[in-house]
């Protein structure tokens, strides 16, 4: 408002129209004329004594609008950025950078946020398809989304009209709202906790996105109390296999037909170099160095994870990228023991890859499926173990042989910092996921206290 006190109102004039009869009342401020027409005399007199009282008064007229300031029309607040857009434009700035199962993480959360930051509107759709149009279209950038639905496209004007204004989040109560959703399951049971934690990470991370672009002044999250649920990265002792176990498990893949008999060695690399699934699937013969005898070297450069086609950049269920936690071209060389060799070595001779292909491919081409394998594995574990160990955690999952196999590389006293090197991450997380997988840790503590204490029958 551009303020002024130099005020003039003139006399309301009468004009007879041919339809009818208005009534016109002039006035000026600051050297401006505005003018205003009434349909009746009793209305122009109104508006004219309004004025006249507001220059007597001595309240300031406002020059665009020729009003004083309290007959200024109030105009709506805009609403400026929802939550919802930015949480769109976050998911978009992401996507080209992010690995197709870091993508699929991304949309759930935000997917399971933004429903919960929304007013109360008419119309709202089920929950379930509500998060089922955020998933796979809002946060979803593939080209190969396919149309949307009616019900779909219904769902996401909804949420668009009725998410809150970003600026909103300042409000604790707001926030806590979002991050109370995260910790709960569409049936309102509570979620896993690494599953809170990991969602909860992404959610950070999208408002400091807007705390960056200047849409909010600090990230709101820092300034709510609350936590989430503790969870533990630790490897559970129960489910780690010793050698005879493991090799009852691997002959027990090897008796599941012939496609269990391709599968052996893609089993053994996660038992005896610790390999994860999808670096196994993208290991090819030019990156091993299988000698006749003795100890062999693999070079890791590639991982093929499964994230299904909606997530990836090539449209199909597996994308190739580089390792994890390394730089798109970097190599990681991991000892191959004399017995994991040989089994390679029969491998290759058995069923000879394609020039430059995997070792281990599906029954018509392309990637191992996940199901597939999982099936042979859960077979051989029915197999090999006995019923009470089948029934228990032992090597329920084919990750666990990775579990395994680093375990059994800490317990022979292998360097932390060596083993962070073959597995592919740090010795901060190595110590932590692995710690109690250590055995004979506790004795040797003791017998060092002990020593450090000397003989109790000299004291006194």
């Amino acid at each position: 408002m551009d303020p002024s006190y130099d005020v003039h109102v003139w006399s309301i004039q009468t004009y007879e129209g041919k339809k009818k009869t208005t009534y016109r009342l002039r006035w000026m401020v600051a050297g401006r004329w505005f003018r205003e027409s009434f349909d009746t005399s009793g209305l122009a007199d109104g508006f004219r004594a309004k004025l006249l009282t507001a220059a007597r008064e001595g309240l300031a007229f406002d020059t665009g609008t020729g009003l004083p300031e309290h007959m200024i029309p109030k105009q709506p607040e805009a609403k400026g950025l929802t939550v919802y857009e930015h949480l769109v434009e976050y998911a978009a700035m992401k996507w080209p950078r992010l690995a197709p199962n870091s993508r699929c993480g991304v949309a759930e959360t935000l997917a399971v946020v933004a429903p919960a930051l929304t007013a109360d509107r008419d119309g709202r759709p089920d929950a379930v398809v509500l998060r089922r149009a955020l998933y796979r279209y809002a946060f979803n950038c593939s080209e190969t989304r396919g149309p949307q639905s009616r019900e779909v496209a219904d769902a996401l004007e909804w949420i668009a009209r009725a998410s809150l204004p970003l600026k909103d989040l300042a409000d604790a109560v707001v926030v806590r709202k979002a991050l109370d959703a995260l910790s709960l399951k569409m049936d309102g049971s509570l979620a896993a906790a690494k599953s809170v934690t990991r969602k909860r990470a992404v959610f950070y991370n999208a408002l400091g996105y807007a705390v960056e672009l200047k849409r909010l002044a600090a990230n709101p999250i820092d300034q709510v109390s609350w936590k989430a649920p503790k969870s533990t990265e630790l490897v559970d002792r129960r489910v780690v296999v010793n050698p005879m176990q493991a090799r009852a498990l691997l002959d027990g893949v090897g008796s599941q037909g012939r496609y269990g008999e391709k599968l052996k060695a893609f089993f053994a690399l996660m038992y005896f170099a610790a390999l994860r699934p999808s670096e196994a699937k993208s290991l090819r013969e030019d990156q091993c160095d299988l000698p006749k005898t003795g100890w062999g070297t693999l070079y890791l450069a590639k991982t093929a994870p499964r994230a299904g086609s909606a997530w990836t950049d090539n449209g199909k269920p597996h994308e190739e990228r580089g390792l994890k936690h390394r730089a798109a071209d970097e190599v990681r060389p991991v000892p191959a023991c004399p017995e994991l060799v040989k089994i390679l070595r029969e491998h290759v001779l058995r069923f000879p890859p394609k020039s430059g292909g995997p070792l281990f491919v599906a029954a018509r081409g392309g990637v191992v499926n996940d199901s597939v394998y999982s099936m042979v594995w859960r077979n051989a574990r029915f197999d090999a173990l006995t019923a009470r160990q089948f029934a228990s955690p032992m090597a329920k999952r084919p990750y666990d042989l990775r579990h395994a196999a680093v375990s059994t590389w800490l317990n022979a006293g292998v360097p932390p910092a060596q083993i962070a090197e073959w597995a592919g991450h740090s010795v901060e997380v190595l110590l932590r996921v692995y710690a109690k997988c250590v055995d004979g840790q506790d004795d040797v503590a003791r017998r060092r206290i002990e020593e450090a204490l000397g003989d109790g029958a000299e004291a006194g």
